[in-house]
């Protein structure tokens, strides 16, 4: 929740919105840049969503777990490596599903959106009352003597890391061997294959990175904002990625930019409730999802290209 602003009046507005979007991006930029990935590579995979939600519990449960271990300050990074090493299960398991003959990839999405979340529910029970160590901030509001403003300025470690994987990203798509290998694979399987370039074995590595990067961003949730575990923290973000990496072209460096733009979309609401402006209320925290749908209707006729998209990404093998 963004904190209450009432002292600034309508300057409250636009600071609640940044606050937002420096906490809320920070999921949208793993999910969407682990979907980039998945996507240059020529697969869709649509059950990031439960892959968010196990990494959200799994980052929760072992950090409350290891705490009387580790201590508080290392048991949140145990989480955030859990986290990563869940979605890289449930992506291996999905990168071997969606490569089957005869199989497609938005019904595989769709049984992995619900055997992720199963997971995440049955057994993240016991941890939804116990309260586990957080990820530290850094307080780059420290200079200022609002309150209000070095709440709005506490930034997460893990949206710094976000903000150095976009560039590196782009430079591993571009400049190295194994990015040229994901991009012929996601343009014509079958020119990489005479090429020698196994397409099941650089597709299987680019779901397993990406739901690993997905992982992580369900401990966003869980160990940063809001921090806590709970069965509907992820809010459809898994699923909304997928409409950010079409609106950013496929390129991670545009991902970083539109992650931020739904994060400080998904805080309009609390940010005009911050400051007592109730009223379409329900509307304005409806704005992500209206978001994505306009772009999805924007983007997704069938009679156009666009541009960056891997030529073979949605068509049969």
């Amino acid at each position: 929740m963004t904190e209450p602003t009432e002292s600034l009046g309508l300057l409250g507005i636009p600071l609640g919105i940044l606050a937002g979007m420096l906490r809320g991006s920070a999921p949208f930029l793993f999910v969407s840049l682990g979907e980039c990935i998945t996507e240059k590579s020529g697969k869709i995979n649509l059950g990031l969503e439960g892959t968010l939600l196990l990494g959200a519990m799994s980052a929760y449960a072992v950090s409350y777990l290891s705490a009387p271990l580790v201590g508080d300050f290392f048991a949140p990074w145990l989480g955030v490596l859990a986290a990563g090493f869940s979605g890289l299960a449930l992506g291996a398991l999905h990168g071997w599903l969606s490569q089957q003959r005869r199989v497609n990839d938005v019904a595989t999405g769709i049984a992995m959106i619900i055997f992720g979340s199963g997971l995440a529910f049955f057994f993240g029970k016991p941890f939804i009352q116990p309260q586990a160590p957080q990820l530290f901030t850094l307080d780059w509001g420290a200079w200022s003597s609002s309150p209000q403003l070095q709440s709005a300025l506490r930034v997460s470690p893990l949206f710094l890391l976000g903000i150095a994987i976009a560039p590196l990203l782009h430079w591993f798509f571009r400049a190295t061997r194994w990015g040229l290998y994901v991009r012929a694979v996601g343009d014509s399987p079958q020119a990489a294959l005479a090429m020698g370039i196994s397409p099941f074995k650089v597709r299987m590595f680019s779901i397993m990175a990406g739901s690993f990067l997905a992982g992580i961003g369900g401990a966003c949730l869980s160990l940063y904002y809001p921090g806590v575990w709970t069965e509907r923290i992820s809010s459809g973000q898994g699923l909304m990625a997928v409409a950010l990496v079409i609106f950013a072209r496929w390129n991670p460096i545009q991902c970083l930019w539109a992650s931020m733009l739904f994060g400080g979309a998904q805080a309009i609401g609390p940010a005009f409730q911050s400051v007592g402006i109730n009223s379409y209320y329900y509307l304005f925290n409806a704005a992500p999802y209206i978001l994505t749908l306009l772009i999805m209707i924007a983007t997704c006729s069938p009679q156009q290209t666009l541009a960056g998209s891997p030529g073979a990404l949605g068509k049969e093998d």
